[in-house]
């Protein structure tokens, strides 16, 4: 078995309840009043499950984006969510600001402050460069900054960010927050 720690780290800002509102204006789903994580703690395990979700999705995998802002070591990214209902689980707890670590020179993984919904998971695919994915055993994040492994059930592609390779392989933090 592979260990290794896994960091998170939650920025809140005065503005965290307007970037809450455009998150939440992006899914019909979403809760109102629902206020972000704050925690800032580390953690070498995945957060508490979350088994109950959005309603099935009304588009699928790479299809009706969501836009976000995306910063990888503070330089901005353009990036998009898809429509799937993990995708808005994600949205709903934005903003967010993680720090990453490489994971199979392949990826770049980061732990969100809890687990997203896998109701309603589109159709496997597998991962491409620029992908923002979940894999839903550990309850992490990950960004690909190479083609993936075959498609797989476990992980959902939530969006795809478009840097270049190099950008992608050595980001250390990531923040997404809602498009305005």
């Amino acid at each position: 078995m592979i260990s290794f720690t896994l960091r998170r780290a939650l920025t809140t800002t005065a503005t965290a309840g307007a970037l809450l509102l455009a998150a939440t204006a992006c899914s019909d789903d979403a809760p109102a009043g629902q206020a972000p994580a704050t925690s800032s703690a580390s953690s070498s395990g995945p957060a508490s499950a979350q088994t109950s979700g959005p309603a099935s999705p009304t588009g699928s995998d790479r299809n009706a984006p969501m836009n976000i802002r995306v910063t990888l070591d503070g330089e901005p990214v353009d990036a998009t969510l898809n429509d799937s209902p993990a995708a808005r689980d994600l949205a709903s707890l934005l903003p967010l600001t993680l720090d990453l670590e490489d994971f199979h020179g392949t990826e770049r993984i980061a732990d969100p402050p809890r687990k997203l919904t896998t109701d309603n998971a589109p159709e496997p695919q597998a991962p491409k460069t620029g992908d923002l994915a979940y894999y839903a055993p550990w309850g992490n994040l990950a960004l690909f900054y190479k083609d993936g492994p075959s498609a797989s059930d476990d992980l959902l592609i939530l969006g795809h960010i478009d840097a270049d390779t190099d950008q992608l392989s050595g980001a250390e933090r990531i923040t997404i927050e809602a498009a305005s």
